[in-house]
């Protein structure tokens, strides 16, 4: 019988999964930054190559830009690079990509996966983090051939889910977070992440009425932190259900961040009551 690979590497392996680059700087970078500060090995993954971020390059010159930005920017987070597997606005639920997204899973091994909110106000992002619940969840299963071909691997491994771009959902609904990780510390590296993908001040200005990208970043760091009441800067995160990943009490970003990482006892209480925020 072909059983799941024992995981030999270190459990410190953390993977960031996002759309487009840029948006793991946006709203995971600081929780990255601070799991590499404490020993942790961080692997970075968008999914699209960024392709329609212009209004003057051709499409096949905007990925090669966003390409070249986002190698500098993981290599400024301190994170092993992976490369995108589609262009924007291609990010589908299927086949191929679940297979592709499962074989990197099965190569890194994390123990902790962050990526997007299940609700979002764009259909790339609520995409990319359906792919990666389900890729996560094959991780073991013999039977699901990956693409590349990677053994089944049996680590536990716990899911995080950032909120979404402007803290709402595609309704306007306000979402909340079941645990606040403290980036003060790191805001400028984070910041300055974020800055390598120059290309984007003109486009999401143009596109999305940003009309400075890194400011909207400081806003909504800042807005995080007001809404932890301890926090100057912070990121929020929610967490997945254990079933199928990890033991019901798997928390490891709250092991590994300890005074960085608050429970939003709030959100707790709605969560066991049916209603969460």
């Amino acid at each position: 019988m072909h059983r799941p690979a024992r995981a030999s590497r270190s459990p410190s392996v953390a993977l960031a999964i996002a759309a487009h680059p840029d948006d793991i700087e946006f709203s995971m970078a600081g929780t990255l930054l601070l799991l590499r500060e404490a020993g942790w090995t961080i692997h970075y993954l968008n999914l699209a190559s960024g392709n329609c971020g212009s209004l003057v390059h051709s499409s096949a010159r905007t990925r090669a830009i966003r390409r070249n930005e986002a190698r500098y920017a993981a290599r400024l987070l301190g994170a092993v690079y992976h490369p995108s597997f589609r262009d924007d606005l291609e990010i589908f639920y299927d086949d191929r990509l679940l297979r592709r997204v499962a074989a990197v899973i099965r190569e890194v091994q994390p123990a902790i996966l962050l990526t997007h909110s299940p609700q979002d106000y764009m259909e790339d992002h609520a995409t990319t983090c359906r792919v990666a619940v389900t890729a996560a969840f094959a991780r073991g299963a013999p039977n699901y051939r990956t693409r590349p071909p990677r053994r089944a691997t049996d680590q536990e491994i716990t899911l995080y889910h950032t909120l979404p771009h402007g803290l709402e959902d595609g309704l306007r609904r306000r979402i909340v977070p079941g645990a606040f990780v403290n980036t003060t510390s790191v805001h400028a590296r984070k910041r300055a992440a974020l800055a390598a993908h120059a290309s984007q001040a003109a486009w999401l200005d143009a596109s999305q009425g940003m009309d400075s990208y890194l400011r909207t970043m400081d806003d909504m760091s800042r807005a995080v932190g007001r809404m932890s009441k301890v926090f100057a800067h912070a990121e929020g995160w929610r967490r997945h259900s254990h079933l199928g990943f990890c033991g019901p009490a798997a928390d490891p970003l709250r092991a590994a961040l300890g005074p960085n990482y608050r429970v939003n006892r709030a959100y707790e209480r709605l969560r066991r009551r049916g209603t969460p925020g």
